[in-house]
């Protein structure tokens, strides 16, 4: 029987990378998962992907975690599809780097928007069904960048933010057993990482060696360890834990 038999799990950002990873890891350990995705017909594909035991299903809802409107609706279809919802992993992100002299208001906007309005709008929208219940578990996806990244002001202060409303939201919604945390991710090999690395005129390997030259395990992450991470702080195993933010990064940090 797995963890997570019985129980919904909605993922943003999840037709790909770290959001995939996730779902895939919470579809092998029994769950139906809703996979919510900017793109729809992403989503769809990788709902159709997920490695589901006997009982459980996927849907893929594309929805844009910045709106309002389609949070409730991605929201809504996934309690009347899939029958509840006990798991939100806010982990939807994109990123917009450039020095502050460059940095245009847009690129600070659209970043603030996504990752920190998301996941805003997401804990909002999935709160009630929690409350009622008295039981459900929000993980936050935030970024070993919170603690500051040259070309990142946006993405860091974002991600830092993401810390303050996990606090925030441990603290009024454990009465009613709610858990909230946050994994904060060291380097991930991931398309958003590999773009970065052409940004700055690498080669994809180049800059991941680079990176793991620098932590004490002496390489990258894998989306998988986020996935590993995510499935214990959702899981009734991490019921005395909430408030946190899990650094998931290789010691890179401590280094």
């Amino acid at each position: 029987m797995g963890r997570f038999e019985g129980r919904v799990v909605a993922i943003t950002g999840a037709a790909r990378g770290i959001g995939l990873s996730a779902a895939e890891r919470f579809a092998a350990e029994g769950a139906s998962v809703a996979v919510i995705d900017l793109d729809g017909s992403a989503a769809a594909e990788a709902a159709g992907s997920l490695p589901l035991t006997e009982g459980a299903r996927a849907i893929g809802i594309g929805a844009d975690v910045a709106s309002s409107p389609d949070v409730d609706k991605a929201v809504a279809r996934t309690v009347d599809e899939l029958g509840g919802i006990h798991v939100l992993m806010n982990n939807a992100g994109i990123t917009r780097d450039n020095l502050l002299f460059k940095m245009s208001e847009d690129d600070w906007d659209q970043v603030m928007d996504v990752h920190l309005k998301g996941a805003f709008l997401m804990t909002r929208a999935v709160q009630a069904h929690f409350v009622a219940q008295r039981h459900g578990k929000v993980v936050n996806l935030s970024s070993i960048s919170a603690l500051g990244n040259r070309g990142q002001a946006n993405y860091a202060a974002a991600k830092m933010g993401v810390q303050g409303l996990t606090r925030t939201l441990a603290i009024e919604l454990g009465p009613f057993g709610v858990n909230v945390n946050a994994i904060a991710p060291g380097f991930i090999a991931t398309e958003m990482t590999d773009a970065t690395a052409a940004r700055l005129g690498l080669t994809v390997e180049e800059f991941r060696e680079g990176v793991a030259s620098s932590n004490p395990i002496g390489r990258v992450g894998g989306p998988a360890d986020i996935a590993a991470a995510a499935a214990f702080l959702a899981s009734d195993e991490a019921s005395y834990i909430t408030g946190q933010t899990l650094y998931v990064d290789g010691g890179q940090t401590v280094a």
